[in-house]
């Protein structure tokens, strides 16, 4: 490690395998933890090149434990996190809209390192028992629609990891990663990234793949749509911009995304809104990205269309049911 901080403190970059090699080495535990510190924080201050991104991503493929759900048709709808924006939990509260418009949905998540509230947070608040257990997450999909694989049960390296991230308390490249690893290997994407650079890392990485993907990034710098500003979104074969009035929705201020300042309190937040009775700002935010999602499942469908049955499954109560489900189970 002391040659690779050597090199990357002189401004040179890794290759895609020595990234790959340094993050299997993390992973078994061969570096101490302020080595491991110092290697995340030069990448908090400098911008981490493709390979870089690649390896690292290589490497996290390479460990975790997968998980075979191909029978399905999912989707994962999962943020980078570290937008330092403490929204409330649109995606996870997103993935349940679509699992309750009947789209299957594996979720992959985390507690939150540099927000209050992750979504594993809410739903261990909620009495989700984390699983690895495949029959058990198929189980999930078929009768709720949906699952959620706790990145520390499925990825040695995030576990690992877990205690100098949660001291350093700020984004590192690990939430780059988080979306781009889950062990599932869902076909289909709708992912938010907290910058335009980050977006361009993604779109590049998922070129080389099949997955049929969107990467959305708010202009003001949300990590999802936010309808605070105008927003880039960037899929398989085309890229736009677009606004909240193009798309018929209201334009939002920051303060009507704002979660809770603590895990209790952002539970609370997310089934006030998961039970229909959100404020319209909320609904909006929350219509918007499960919305777009649908739209991968739904290429036929326009933007309207599928708007719609998001806010069917939102206020008819089919997203809420989705959660009652999954907790059941």
């Amino acid at each position: 490690m002391k040659d690779i901080l050597q090199r990357l403190t002189s401004h040179l970059t890794l290759e895609r395998e020595e990234a790959k090699d340094v993050l299997k080495k993390i992973a078994h535990g061969e570096y101490n933890n302020s080595q491991v510190s110092s290697f995340l924080t030069v990448f908090m201050m400098r911008t981490i090149t493709v390979q870089e991104l690649a390896g690292f991503r290589d490497a996290l493929l390479d460990l975790c434990l997968v998980t075979d759900l191909s029978e399905f048709e999912t989707i994962d709808l999962c943020g980078t996190g570290g937008d330092g924006k403490n929204t409330f939990n649109i995606s996870t509260l997103s993935s349940f809209v679509v699992a309750g418009a009947g789209g299957k949905v594996s979720k992959h998540g985390n507690y939150g390192v540099s927000s209050a509230c992750g979504s594993s947070n809410v739903m261990e608040y909620l009495g989700y028992k984390f699983t690895n257990n495949r029959d058990t997450l198929r189980k999930q999909l078929e009768k709720a629609n949906i699952c959620f694989l706790h990145a520390p049960l499925f990825h040695p390296a995030m576990k690992a990891v877990a205690p100098i991230r949660k001291e350093l308390s700020v984004k590192t490249f690990f939430n780059m990663l988080g979306p781009m690893v889950n062990p599932s290997f869902p076909h289909n994407q709708f992912v938010g990234v907290w910058s335009l650079e980050t977006a361009r890392l993604y779109n590049y990485i998922y070129q080389q793949t099949d997955k049929n993907y969107t990467i959305v990034y708010s202009l003001d710098g949300y990590d999802e749509i936010s309808l605070t500003s105008e927003f880039k979104m960037i899929s398989n074969h085309e890229e736009e911009l677009l606004s909240p009035e193009k798309v018929g929705l209201p334009r939002l201020t920051r303060e009507d995304l704002l979660g809770g300042v603590t895990v209790e309190e952002s539970v609370k937040i997310f089934l006030n809104i998961l039970g229909g009775k959100g404020s319209e700002a909320q609904k909006a935010a929350v219509i918007a990205n499960s919305g777009m999602a649908l739209r991968k499942l739904h290429p036929g469908k326009s933007i309207p269309e599928c708007f719609e049955i998001a806010e069917s499954s939102l206020q008819g109560g089919k997203a809420f049911n989705a959660l009652k489900k999954l907790l059941e189970l």
